[in-house]
């Protein structure tokens, strides 16, 4: 393994941790005296403090090992948690975050770097922490016998039924960066039980202050040959041996361990809260062995473009098989189709994806915000574990902040106000997601003020968007889309979050460009609920095929609701437009052609067909007359380039079984066109 490849695990592995924290910190925010949140915290700050040490980032480390002296207070009870201390968390994991950002550009911490050592200092300085550490020289050949600390976790680790290994590790003497080889070990190791104890310590380990062998006192589950297996597996290992301890804890005497150090080895006694350490010390022994395996994106991306190529080629093969009439094909077919769609479904889930991976950054943000407003909400989130493709979820999280950021600023009104209405003083926003169909729908919902249609239209005619006349014919469900239209806000004050002309037209485009549909719902005084609905994949769907004069077009079935056959007689047209009755329902009509700028060509026979879609903010049903009804079709889905890319009402192209190509329509703004 190149130094490459363990940046590379290094930078997933620190972004996981961070990822851990920001939940840990905001438990402890509700519940500062929670000693396993407390305790969960110092595991991970540590951890992270060993990882960077071990890969060189020196600033990373120390302000890491700041944060583990300032909880270790808490965990003795020297120091009782307050409000600024969490805040002061929160900086120093935003901190952590942008020197990771900062590595994963350029390798190096930079001049972040004296940022971090400069902050760390002041946690020192402000918590007047003096090291209770005390490091002794061990004589050759004498290493003090195990701490009561570490007789304590043999103790507990027999007492939940795991065993205690030695594990002796040489490293080959030409190994470049011995540190690094050393942090594979004990993460790989610390992914199956929990590190009792290393021999030189691991602060001697991290600085390469050891000759070319370690000592690992590991208690785990799992067998010897599991952990064997685990150490065979990471290169430039020349020797090792893994045994089990077999001897009570009392037994384990200073002779049993002075042969484990290296003449010129060094041990540490702990002198910190030993019982505090203790307790919950295994009690994160939940970790099992992992058996995923890391893929880079951009190789899934290119297996789905192959599958996507798959997909095409077997369309042509059919058509040419139907039009020569070789029904000695079908069967052959029948398979390719059935073995493909298997590689296409199989494919497409490898790309999948929990929303959690995006929502789980909102409660902190949620927190800050209301922070800095003087209001109070509490964020629920439910079906986190709904999955949706990776590239979509990369694409959602702009919009989702300024969903939740326009919900805080505008919806949720500050705890007095609250109060005088009769509502909790505490806000409530809630992001739900659940599939529905081959789409995922994420809802956004507050208990706020609600959006005024009146308040809407007096703002729309103030900025000339609509005329007072049209306002007045205008139903309440259509005037929640003006909010929708470019540079519109119904808010006087412009602050640093929302009221600056990037609003909810910037969030529709967004989901619209990525083949899904955006609705708004709300009630005055009683909140607002945002829907998204998105593809479950951007690569691959199933679409409706029509015909517009001579060509084809495709519309993603998850946009149709139904495809009529209309009667002439049955139309009307009101105020300039055509409507029709569908179900006691009016239903108002759009000519594809006109929208498309084709020539207008009286319809042959007494009926003509309409595919039925949802459209604009409101999500009210139009219908789209076509020239004919073609079928259905998987479709591979295919950008139009830059210069195409803005051509209005096109959501991309494909390429038939003919090998013709059609463009996709995009049908949720057709009211737009």
């Amino acid at each position: 393994m190149d130094m490459s490849e363990y940046l590379s695990a290094f930078l997933d592995e620190s972004g996981e941790h961070l990822e851990e924290l920001n939940d840990l910190i905001l438990l402890l925010e509700k519940d500062p005296h929670s000693r396993d949140t407390i305790n969960e915290i110092f595991r991970i700050a540590h951890t992270l403090k060993g990882m960077a040490a071990a890969m060189g980032y020196d600033g990373i480390s120390t302000l890491t090992h700041a944060l583990e002296d300032m909880l270790d207070l808490v965990r003795n009870d020297e120091y009782e948690l307050k409000t600024e201390d969490i805040d002061l968390m929160f900086k120093c994991l935003d901190l952590l975050s942008t020197a990771i950002e900062k590595i994963r550009e350029s390798g190096k911490e930079g001049e972040l770097g004296d940022k971090l050592r400069e902050v760390a200092s002041g946690i020192k300085a402000a918590f007047n922490r003096d090291s209770k550490t005390v490091t002794k020289k061990v004589e050759p050949h004498g290493v003090d016998s195990l701490s009561s600390l570490e007789l304590g976790w043999f103790d507990k680790a027999r007492k939940q039924g795991m065993d205690v290994y030695k594990i002796f590790v040489k490293i080959a003497e030409d190994c470049a960066l011995k540190s690094a080889r050393v942090y594979l070990v004990i993460t790989r190791l610390d992914e199956i039980g929990e590190i009792i104890k290393t021999v030189p310590p691991i602060e001697d380990l991290e600085k390469e202050n050891f000759d070319d062998s370690f000592f690992v006192y590991l208690a785990t589950k799992e067998p010897k040959e599991e952990v064997e297996k685990i150490i065979s597996s990471i290169v430039d290992i020349d020797a090792f041996t893994v045994e089990i301890i077999e001897s009570e804890p009392d037994e384990l005497g200073a002779e049993d361990v002075a042969n484990d150090t290296d003449e010129g080895g060094h041990d540490r006694v702990e002198t910190k809260s030993q019982e505090s350490a203790l307790n919950g010390a295994l009690s994160s022994i939940k970790k099992q062995q992992s058996t995923t395996v890391r893929v880079d994106i951009g190789r899934l991306d290119k297996l789905m473009n192959l599958v996507g190529e798959l997909v095409i080629g077997r369309a042509r093969i059919e058509r040419l098989a139907a039009e020569a009439g070789l029904s000695e094909f079908e069967e052959p077919l029948l398979q390719l189709g059935r073995i493909s769609t298997e590689i296409q479904e199989i494919v497409t889930k490898l790309r999948m994806v929990p929303v959690a991976y995006v929502f789980d950054r909102f409660p902190r943000m949620v927190r800050d915000l209301c922070k800095s407003l003087g209001k109070e909400a509490e964020l629920f989130i439910e079906g986190s574990e709904t999955e949706l493709d990776r590239t979509l979820i990369d694409e959602i999280g702009d919009p989702m902040i300024h969903l939740l950021r326009n919900a805080i600023d505008h919806g949720i009104e500050p705890p007095q106000e609250r109060i005088a209405k009769g509502k909790p003083r505490r806000g409530s926003i809630t992001i739900a997601a659940y599939q529905e169909g081959n789409s995922v729908v994420i809802e956004v919902m507050d208990d706020g003020k609600g959006i005024d249609p009146k308040v809407v239209k007096k703002k729309a005619i103030e900025k000339g968007l609509i005329t007072k006349e049209e306002a007045d014919l205008m139903p309440d469900e259509d005037a929640l889309a003006l909010v929708c239209l470019p540079g519109f806000s119904t808010s006087d004050k412009v602050t640093d979050l929302s009221g600056r002309g990037v609003g909810m037209d910037v969030v529709k485009s967004k989901v619209e460009s990525l083949g899904g549909q955006f609705y708004i719902t709300s009630k005055v005084d009683e909140g607002t609920k945002v829907i998204l609905k998105l593809p479950l994949t951007l690569a691959i769907v199933l679409a409706l095929l029509i015909r517009i004069g001579d060509e084809t077009y495709a519309i993603s079935l998850e946009n149709v609701e139904e495809t009529l056959l209309v009667d002439k007689q049955d139309v009307k047209h009101v105020h300039g437009s055509l409507v029709t009755t569908v179900r006691g329902e009016i239903l108002s009509l759009h000519n594809l052609k006109s929208l498309l700028n084709y020539p207008e060509v009286e319809q042959d026979g007494e009926e003509f067909p309409v595919v039925v879609v949802r459209a604009g903010a409101s999500g009210k049903r139009r219908g789209l007359i076509v020239d004919e009804l073609i079928g259905q079709q998987d479709i591979v889905i295919k950008p139009l380039g830059k210069l195409l890319s803005k051509v209005r009402g096109m959501a991309g192209a494909t390429i038939l079984g003919d090998g013709k190509v059609a463009l996709i329509l995009d049908v949720a703004g057709v009211g737009n066109w």
